[in-house]
């Protein structure tokens, strides 16, 4: 191009109320506007992790010789299995757009039927086990069956259903608490491993695997678009009923077995103490949308929210504080997590 036909096309730019060119434009994505954006998406994404870090470091200043201990440890880790599969099984609903608040008590009657069948029917183990799972399972298709097909509401519902287990279960169990001696349901609830029992690792494996559907196949693409607008997905042909289903399905199969290694961990249960599952396994779903995903229902997340929470109570009842502390935690902590979910969502959808 010679310098006549630069000065003209310089001129038809003003003309035409462009800027000319004067240098080469900016790499896309380069420039510290992209670097700041950058460090606080990841800031935003380990906030809990951060907090959690920093949770760990004031009761091992304030109580040294309790809180660091292996002792503590295994405690905060190794005895969260039961609340990780009735969390992950409330994640799968509402990933999808769903409620389902009937997970604790469905994990309090597979616990209970174990325990009731071996003991009172005589029935071999692992034959009370699988009765107990795909009861869990029956139940939610009954929910789905409510909800879906005839069209009633899902809060309404599964509390409903929640409180007609509680009630099945005391009365399964006569009113009282049920006892179990298995020794091969315990080696299978309750082998140590590392120093952890093997159900922590199992609960790690499901957390893992629901990751990765999740993010790597199409039916956890499906499960994002039916949760996020299920009327688009349906004009994208997703099979939003059925994925519907699944979840409520998955989510009591994942309860059913929490309920089975919850049994085979502590050799026992009491019916009455199902209710207070729930609270935590909903403050730690919601408090997972803080981290790793944020504005998400994610499985990572769920996890550290677990253990997160757990820290906290202990760490609170080392201090010396009453048993109160774990409902003001944990009501706390959804009410924060319900909070910054919204504000995390809002912020996604206006960027």
């Amino acid at each position: 191009m010679t310098a006549h036909d630069s000065l003209t096309t310089t001129k038809g730019e003003r003309a035409a109320g462009q800027a000319p060119a004067t240098s080469e434009p900016a790499p896309h994505g380069a420039g510290p506007g992209r670097g700041k954006a950058l460090a606080a998406d990841a800031a935003r994404r380990g906030s809990l992790i951060l907090v959690w870090v920093l949770l760990f470091l004031t009761f091992g200043l304030l109580t040294p010789d309790k809180f660091l201990t292996v002792g503590t440890l295994q405690t905060i880790f190794g005895s969260q299995q039961a609340l990780v599969f009735i969390a992950l099984g409330a994640l799968c609903a509402f990933s999808v757009g769903e409620f389902d608040f009937s997970v604790a008590a469905v994990a309090g009657l597979s616990a209970t039927l174990v325990a009731v069948l071996v003991t009172e029917q005589g029935l071999n183990i692992w034959l009370a086990a699988f009765i107990a799972v795909v009861t869990a399972v029956g139940i939610g298709g009954f929910n789905a069956l409510l909800i879906i097909k005839i069209g009633i509401n899902p809060i309404v519902t599964t509390l409903g259903v929640a409180t007609l287990l509680t009630g099945l279960s005391s009365r399964i169990s006569h009113g009282g608490s049920v006892f179990l001696e298995s020794p091969q349901l315990t080696k299978f609830a309750a082998t140590d491993v590392l120093g952890l029992p093997i159900s922590f690792f199992y609960g790690l494996a499901v957390a893992v695997l629901f990751t990765y559907v999740m993010t790597s196949t199409p039916l956890g693409r499906h499960m994002l678009f039916v949760g996020s607008n299920r009327n688009v997905a349906r004009l994208a042909m997703v099979r939003v009923n059925r994925i519907r289903l699944g979840a409520y399905l998955s989510s009591s199969l994942l309860c059913g077995v929490g309920g089975v290694l919850l049994v085979g961990s502590v050799g026992g249960f009491d019916p009455a103490s199902a209710p207070s599952y729930l609270l935590p396994a909903l403050s730690a779903t919601f408090l997972g949308t803080a981290v790793i995903q944020p504005g998400r229902f994610n499985p990572a997340g769920s996890m550290i929210a677990i253990y997160f929470l757990a820290t906290g109570i202990v760490g609170l009842q080392l201090l010396g504080f009453a048993g109160w502390i774990s409902d003001v935690f944990y009501g706390s902590a959804l009410i924060i997590a319900i909070v910054l979910s919204t504000l995390f969502r809002r912020d996604r959808r206006q960027s």
